[in-house]
């Protein structure tokens, strides 16, 4: 059986936290069987919250109390990985016997970091990736994945991995991803603009794969009453843009713009194939005697006890 129904679920975590946000993602329940969906990709920072126009009271050199008190917030926002959080989704998951990628902010020790689960049926929780290079002033409150995490997940009909948002603009780390035989491209994000969705074609053009990207959907500051120094107070923070695409580039779902909702279509894996023939970037059409990538996948630690 080569055709399977993949999502994406355009959704935005909700201002009160992510507990209301744990429950909107867990009323999609019925529409997720009902689409008979394998694989549902969320949006980045889905739990946990993407905070976008916050400064977290830091200029250059200082930082002010207040910041320190919304960063505190939102750490407190936070998921740990495993926890109360993950078991819900894999229950969900179990349910509907669909996979999942969602995008969460995970707390660990002291540190934030903008995460993406994988998360099976039969499995549980089977994967996570930590972004490795937060984007401008993401650095301020999220910390840096490594190479360990730079992985994929056999869902049983697909391989799968994930790039966090403008993770996806650096080429080195998709050779990584492609060397490992992706066949489904899951690219949780905030990015709503069309220039994204230009990237999310060549990808899957490059990568011969499909390519499911989740945006997240947020209301103005008008609507949320959330302040942002210089936004129009009328424009969303976020207005989607999710969108599904196949390994030639093909639009085949969305882009979805201003809702919230599950965009789903069916995929044939028999296209992966076909569409290497004549291209295939980590195999026939490399040259390995001209370039070569070494990829370190060792989980780095600032501090090993040694008994």
């Amino acid at each position: 059986m080569t055709k399977h129904i993949v999502s994406a679920l355009q959704i935005g975590a909700k201002e009160s936290g992510k507990q209301e946000t744990l429950q909107s993602i867990l009323s999609y329940e019925n529409e997720i069987i009902q689409s008979k969906s394998e694989l549902v990709v969320m949006p980045e920072a889905l739990l946990g919250g993407y905070p976008k126009g916050e400064t977290f009271g830091t200029y250059l050199g200082y930082r002010l109390d207040a910041g320190r008190e919304a960063y505190e917030r939102y750490y407190d926002n936070a998921v740990t990985v495993p926890g109360e959080e993950t078991d819900e989704l894999v229950a969900l998951s179990q349910r509907t016997q669909c996979s999942i990628v969602i995008g969460v902010i995970e707390r660990a020790g002291s540190t934030l970091y903008c995460t993406s689960l994988h998360i099976t049926p039969s499995h549980g929780l089977v994967g996570k990736h930590r972004k490795l290079m937060p984007t401008g002033t993401e650095r301020l409150i999220w910390g840096q994945g490594d190479g360990s995490m730079l992985s994929t997940v056999d869902t049983g009909f697909a391989k799968i991995g994930s790039a966090i948002c403008w993770e996806n603009h650096m080429p080195l780390l998709r050779m990584a991803m492609y060397a490992q035989g992706i066949d489904i491209w899951c690219a949780p994000t905030v990015d709503e603009r069309e220039i994204w969705q230009c990237s999310m074609r060549h990808i899957a053009h490059e990568g011969r794969c499909f390519v499911i990207s989740a945006v997240q959907v947020q209301g103005s500051p008008e609507q949320t009453g959330r302040s942002a120094e210089g936004w129009d107070p009328s424009r969303p923070f976020i207005k989607g843009g999710s969108m599904i695409v196949d390994p030639l580039g093909n639009i085949l779902a969305g882009p979805m713009y201003g809702e919230e909702g599950l965009l789903s279509v069916e995929i044939d894996m028999s296209q992966i194939t076909k569409s290497r023939y004549d291209f295939d970037v980590v195999g026939h059409y490399a040259r390995p005697d001209v370039f070569s990538l070494q990829v370190d996948v060792t989980a780095k630690k600032s501090v090993t006890l040694k008994s």
